[in-house]
């Protein structure tokens, strides 16, 4: 038998859940009280001229005004001169957590007309409050006042009063006061109100005031809002107007921007600025754009508002169409939103390629503060990659320069990149003594980029660096001397074999360095899985040798113009020439950037002790004494 029933909601419990979960700060109930003004307003102005009305005035032309009050018990009384609420309407929007507001149903009005939902949004305030009361006069014919009184466990008040009540007000609107919870009354104090109304409704176009005492002991209303949107207003030059919104970013983002990007999206009810940042961010550091929904400050730091590669910017910019997150503190995620990104990015990428044009202390400063988000946009755009190719800087074997500038130098030969920073530091020495153009290739999105080069610009001839293009460069040995080392060179040979190295001799520059490691990925590759062949079971080793082929070694080039590898070459004693070997080859190692593994690292201690021990050996007939 089954049973249909409904659910048992713990009034209390949804309370606590929607006031002190949904938010992640206290400090937004001054937000959601403002936002419910801010759309009592909206909505006297939807209805028309109301009996409540002033004589000859359409409720359309109805300024608006909102008050916050603190009050001397430590409470605090927010009014506004909105369209009011009746007795069904407070029952309906108070007493069921969720319903939708009349301003949808009633009214008739879309979503984007209003910023909040009335009944969730007065329940915030419940985390500094114990008890809300709302007075409310309706600008419908024929509505008396209502007064509803909440409480913190659950529980409501709802009453009708007399038109004459002096606690309601005096025309159509609301008021509602607040008594703080304990230990929460710093949220509800004058100062704390005037800052936190200042940031969130500044901007709004309404009349949002607050009571302050003056020197003199009288109070005053001091206005908060209704200054314009920074980048609208009017300036007598393209000079002003640049430094007002420099002084725009260092009082609302704390810095001072390098350059700005002005945002404008009619479609989307948007406008505002994007920032260059002064200094260079990581990709994966978080975004902190401000956003005004409707005017109304939706938070600091909303992030997904723009394509990942734009983290050289933080915005400041308003919107209508865009829909906020449950606790109006981000945006939700949907298709408004994804094209609203595209188009933003759009606009920011046509900066950047206005921007990277010409060669100006813009550009020049632009590249060497955000030169990484460059990068990540030539990754994906093809525009942008033409472009960077002509002002990217790259390390080089021939210094840092661009990849337009190392091709035009090197018109008909291949360009080769290094797959990673070891790699580069390998062959860098050689390949540029030699002559031959190496790119490092190793830094973030520098790798990418030169694959996607190397496929849009094939007559470019870009290609991987491989140990084959550097030994190519290299001088061979004097056939004589060749064979005068032959013996020397096979036991050094296998004294490496441990290391899976092979050994060859060249002549090359700079005659300083004695050795070089030459190694590839693919190499690389192929010995890993000769490893994992044999640590696996017969038919898994099977399968993987099956699939590659056998692994090259990697060598070891000695620099036959090098004065410590003659005189190794030479040497008598086996363990000598073996231990020098191992030195080389560890030092080899490590001057390619490479960490030693534990292997290594023994074998560069174990050489390294006996060279110290031959070289500290008593010479034959010497005493002790004489050695001290």
């Amino acid at each position: 038998m089954s049973v249909t029933d409904t659910f048992q909601v713990d009034l209390r419990g949804v309370v606590d859940l929607l006031a002190r979960h949904l938010y992640s700060s206290p400090r937004v109930y001054v937000r959601e009280l403002l936002q419910n003004g801010v759309d009592a307003v909206t909505a006297r102005r939807a209805l028309g001229t109301g009996p409540h009305d002033e004589p000859g005035t359409q409720a359309a032309d109805h300024p608006g005004r909102i008050r916050l009050r603190p009050l001397p018990d430590g409470g605090l009384e927010v009014s506004d001169d909105g369209i009011g609420l009746t007795e069904d309407e407070a029952r309906q929007l108070l007493a069921t957590i969720g319903r939708s507001s009349k301003r949808d149903v009633e009214l008739g009005t879309g979503r984007e007309e209003f910023l909040g939902q009335f009944g969730i949004g007065l329940l915030s305030a419940f985390m500094v409050a114990d008890e809300i009361e709302l007075v409310s006069r309706s600008a419908r014919p024929h509505a008396v006042p209502v007064r509803w009184r909440g409480f913190s466990d659950g529980r409501y008040e709802l009453s009708e009063l007399a038109d004459d009540d002096p606690r309601a007000p005096g025309g159509p609107g609301s008021v509602v006061r607040l008594r703080p919870r304990r230990d929460m009354e710093h949220w509800l104090a004058a100062e704390t109100v005037t800052a936190l109304a200042q940031d969130f409704g500044s901007l709004l176009p309404v009349d949002v005031s607050v009571e302050v005492t003056l020197d003199d002991g009288t109070t005053a209303w001091r206005r908060l809002s209704g200054a314009q949107l920074p980048w609208q207003e009017a300036h007598s030059s393209t000079q002003e107007h640049q430094r007002a919104l420099a002084r725009h970013a260092e009082q609302v983002l704390g810095f001072t921007p390098l350059a700005h990007v002005e945002l404008d999206l009619p479609l989307a009810g948007l406008s505002g600025v994007a920032y260059v940042l002064p200094a260079a961010l990581a990709p994966t550091a978080p975004s902190s754009h401000r956003v005004y929904l409707k005017r109304m400050l939706l938070g600091t730091k909303v992030d997904d508002l723009l394509p990942p590669w734009a983290f050289f910017v933080r915005c400041v910019l308003d919107a209508s169409a865009l829909r906020p997150t449950a606790s109006r503190e981000g945006l939700y995620e949907d298709d408004v939103l994804l094209a609203t990104r595209d188009a933003l990015g759009a606009q920011i990428r046509a900066w950047c390629s206005a921007t990277l044009a010409h060669d100006t202390p813009l550009r020049r400063a632009f590249l060497r503060t955000h030169h990484l988000a460059v990068r990540a946009l030539a990754v994906q755009d093809d525009e942008m990659l033409e472009i960077a190719a002509q002002v990217l800087p790259f390390e080089t074997t021939e210094g840092t320069t661009t990849l337009a500038a190392l091709q035009e130098r090197h018109a008909g030969s291949t360009i080769l990149y290094a797959p990673s920073v070891e790699e580069f530091r390998r062959v860098a020495p050689v390949a540029a003594a030699q002559g031959l153009a190496v790119v490092n290739g190793g830094y973030v999105y520098d790798g990418e980029l030169l694959e996607r080069w190397a496929r849009r610009f094939p007559a470019w001839r870009i290609a991987p660096v491989t140990a084959a293009d550097v030994a190519a460069v290299l001088t061979e040995v004097d056939p004589l001397r060749e064979l005068e080392i032959t013996d020397a060179v096979a036991a050094i040979g296998d004294d490496l074999a441990p290391q899976d190295c092979d050994v060859m001799v060249r002549s090359y520059e700079p005659e300083a360095l004695p050795a070089m490691l030459l190694q590839d990925r693919e190499g690389e590759h192929l010995r890993a899985t000769e490893a994992t062949v044999a640590a696996a079971d017969d038919l898994w080793g099977q399968v993987l040798a099956g699939l590659t082929g056998p692994a090259r070694p990697r060598r070891l080039v000695l620099n036959d113009a090098n004065p410590t590898v003659r005189a190794l070459l030479a040497a008598r004693d086996p363990q000598v020439r073996a231990a020098g070997a191992q030195s080389l080859y560890t030092t080899a190692v490590l001057l390619s950037g490479a960490p030693l593994d534990a292997q290594d690292a023994a074998v560069m201690n174990g050489s390294l002790g006996v060279l110290l021990e031959r070289a500290l050996r008593p010479e034959p007939g010497t005493t002790t004494q004489e050695n001290r």
